[in-house]
C-alpha cells in the first residue's frame, strides 16, 4: 500500500502545496501543476514506484517508474514534491536520470557507457595544467596513487597520452558500477569534463564546489581577464553545481550493495 512518506514535517514547509504531472515529453517542457499528494510504494518484485495522487509517475517512454530502492523512490519523490505552481523538469535530474537509467533510449550498453566516459581521459580537464598547475597537481596525484595509474599532465590542448595499462585500469573500476549507478557516473563525467573530477566527488575526494571550480579554472581566468556578465556566469555556475550534485547522489543511491558502496564505506 501507497505511504505518503513526504510529509510536511519531513519535507517541505507546511504551507507548501503538492502539485505534479504525470507524464511528460521533454525535458524543456514547463506545464502547470495538476496533483496534490506525493506517495512511494513498494511492488511485489522489490522496485519503489511514486505515486502522484492515485496515478502512477511514468517514464517518457511509457514505461512504470520504478526506483531500485526505498532510498531513491524518497529522492525523486521530494523532486516532484518541491515543484511550485510549474511543473520545471529540468530542475528535476534525478528524475531525469531514472528515466535514462530505465527507457536507455538510445539502446547503450554499459561497455558502450564506459568507453564514452573513458574517452574524456584523452582530453581531460585536469590534465591541461598550464594554467593553474597548483590547484590541479594535487588531484592528479590523488588519483594516480589510489588507483595506481599512470595520467600525466600536458600544456597542449589535445592533453597527455594516456598510457593503455590507466585506460585498462579505470575500465575494470567501471566495471564495478551496476547499470544504474554507471548512468549516473557518466553524467558527473560530461559535466565536469573529467574522469578525474568526477571520481574524486564519487569516492568523496573533492566536494561538488571543489569539483566544479577545478574544471572551470581555465574559463574563471579567461573572465579574471576579460570580464563577464555577472549574472550568466552565477548561473551557469550554480546549475553546473546542481547536476553535479544530482549525479553524485543518483550514483550513491544507485550503489546501495554494489561494490562501489564498500568501497566508500571503507574509506
Amino acid at each position: 500500500s501507497a505511504r505518503n512518506i513526504l510529509s510536511p514535517d519531513k519535507v517541505c514547509p507546511r504551507n507548501q502545496q503538492l502539485r505534479c504531472a504525470v507524464n511528460y515529453s521533454s525535458a524543456l517542457v514547463e506545464k502547470g501543476r495538476f496533483y496534490k499528494d506525493v506517495s512511494i510504494s513498494q511492488s511485489e518484485g522489490g522496485l519503489y514506484e511514486i505515486n502522484l495522487d492515485r496515478r502512477k509517475l511514468k517514464t517518457p517512454g511509457g514505461k512504470l517508474f520504478t526506483a531500485p530502492n526505498e532510498a531513491m523512490a524518497i529522492a525523486v519523490a521530494t523532486e516532484w514534491d518541491a515543484q511550485k505552481d510549474t511543473l520545471k523538469y529540468y530542475t528535476m535530474h534525478l528524475t531525469t536520470l531514472c528515466n535514462t537509467a530505465l527507457d536507455n533510449p538510445t539502446h547503450r550498453t554499459k561497455e558502450q557507457m564506459i568507453s564514452a566516459a573513458l574517452k574524456f581521459l584523452e582530453t581531460d580537464t585536469v590534465c591541461l595544467v598550464e594554467l593553474q598547475k597548483n590547484e590541479w597537481d594535487p588531484v592528479l596525484h590523488w588519483i594516480e596513487n589510489r588507483y595506481n595509474v599512470t595520467i600525466g599532465s600536458s600544456s597542449n590542448i589535445l592533453g597527455p597520452e594516456i598510457p593503455k595499462e590507466t585506460k585498462d585500469t579505470f575500465r575494470q573500476h567501471l566495471k564495478s558500477y551496476n547499470f544504474w549507478s554507471m548512468t549516473g557516473l557518466e553524467f558527473v563525467i560530461t559535466q565536469l569534463k573529467s574522469v578525474v573530477l568526477a571520481i574524486g566527488v564519487i569516492d568523496r575526494h573533492l566536494s561538488v564546489e571543489q569539483a566544479v571550480l577545478l574544471s572551470r579554472l581555465e574559463e574563471e581566468y579567461q573572465i579574471k581577464y576579460w570580464g563577464n556578465v555577472e549574472w550568466a556566469h552565477d548561473y551557469e555556475s550554480y546549475e553546473l553545481r546542481a547536476r553535479t550534485a544530482a549525479g553524485a547522489l543518483f550514483v550513491h543511491l544507485s550503489s546501495e550493495s554494489s561494490t562501489v558502496k564498500r568501497k566508500l564505506m571503507q574509506n
